[in-house]
């Protein structure tokens, strides 16, 4: 069986929704192919972190408005273990009211899918899943399976925002493993400073909790090695080894809710477009979650491809001159957003002393020169192109 649309959209995660809603007025037949079902993301245990410029996006987006759950970040403390040196991003220096916000994945999620279905003029198959895309000089052509059959669909252009895996063994993306993992949880303790978030830097890798009901969400990175071992202690002492990993700042860590783990690599594809085929977030590139870069930078892509590359389009959807566009446009912000993260990891894990110094300085000296700090806020919020 097989049918025709304008664009077809592979994943109904937050970035490939947030694309579609994008294009809600546009007149263009969008297909959402998601492979689960609208109840699967609500066992997703994970804590977003969103840029102050993503709430733009996703205002405009007319999601925002309907979300829950939601805890605001106002100053982000940012340490070295074992070093001098420190320095705070604070909103008010910036003149907005919040730097960023921290909600849980499921929640946003399920915001986004209830936006989804009231777009009458958007199709959203679940249990879709594609098991491939193929392309020629005219068209995309996606092959998935649905109710027991399996179904093609025929798009201009085919927008892939899955995680990319569809297309790794014909287009292998660039991979580095960092030899590290996040075990994430939610942390309760006795000194809560309910809109501060804290990104501080260890040998193991960066440590961040991010404010949230009353605690925080502990992303804390540790050695593939370690992982395990980190995830079955029993409370007492992961609490007891978390306090003497973070220092005293928020008093004594004194709860600790249900702990995953996920292993941290920098994935990115070689090129972000093929013949009638965009990627974008974690299709695109999946990056450490130091300075919680990822999924709004996924976000940016969204945007500029439909409103942008798409909405302001003079020649045929998905040709190469439309394409070619969106690369252009993206390049900065992604090649910025890769690099700051990938350099902050390597940079911060290296133990060598006049770097470990220079880094101390460094941090100290953000808090003496208002403009950089602001230029690195800005960048965190908005990306290069903001």
């Amino acid at each position: 069986m097989s049918s025709h649309c304008d664009i077809a959209v592979v994943g109904g995660g937050p970035v490939g929704i947030a694309f579609a809603l994008a294009l809600r007025d546009s007149g263009l037949h969008v297909v959402i192919l998601e492979a689960g079902t609208t109840k699967s993301a609500t066992v997703d245990p994970r804590a977003l972190a969103l840029s102050y410029g993503s709430r733009q996006l996703l205002d405009r987006l007319g999601v925002w408005k309907d979300l829950s759950q939601v805890s605001p970040i106002k100053t982000i403390h940012v340490s070295q273990k074992n070093s001098f040196g420190r320095t705070l991003l604070q909103a008010k220096d910036l003149d907005i009211p919040e730097l960023g916000y921290v909600l849980p994945y499921a929640t946003l999620q399920g915001t986004m899918q209830d936006a989804l279905l009231r777009a009458d003029e958007l199709t959203h198959l679940t249990d879709a899943a594609v098991t491939s895309l193929q392309s020629n000089p005219t068209e995309a052509r996606v092959t998935y399976r649905h109710a027991g059959h399996e179904r093609q669909l025929e798009a201009q252009l085919a927008v892939v925002a899955d995680g990319g895996r569809l297309l790794e063994i014909a287009h292998p993306p660039k991979v580095s493993d960092y030899g590290q993992s996040a075990v994430i949880a939610h942390v309760t303790c006795t000194h809560h400073q309910s809109d501060i978030a804290f990104e501080r830097f260890t040998t193991q890798g960066p440590l961040a909790l991010l404010p949230f009901r009353g605690g925080y969400e502990l992303v804390w990175t540790v050695a593939h090695e370690l992982s395990q071992e980190v995830l079955h202690w029993d409370d007492d002492t992961f609490l007891a080894k978390l306090h003497q990993h973070f220092g005293d700042r928020v008093g004594k860590f004194l709860t600790v809710g249900r702990r995953a783990c996920f292993p941290l690599q920098l994935k990115r594809a070689v090129s972000t477009t093929l013949s009638h085929t965009v990627l974008i977030g974690n299709a695109a590139q999946t990056l450490h979650p130091v300075a919680g870069q990822g999924f709004n930078m996924g976000l940016r892509d969204a945007w500029e491809l439909a409103q942008g590359s798409i909405g302001c389009a003079t020649g045929t959807l998905g040709s190469d001159a439309t394409l070619a566009n969106y690369r252009k446009q993206r390049q900065i912000d992604r090649h910025a957003g890769i690099g700051f993260t990938d350099g902050l990891v390597r940079l911060f894990s290296n133990e060598f002393s006049p770097l470990k110094i220079g880094r101390a300085a460094a941090l100290s000296a953000l808090d003496c020169f208002p403009g950089a700090k602001k230029f690195m806020a800005k960048r965190m919020m908005f990306g290069a192109n903001g």
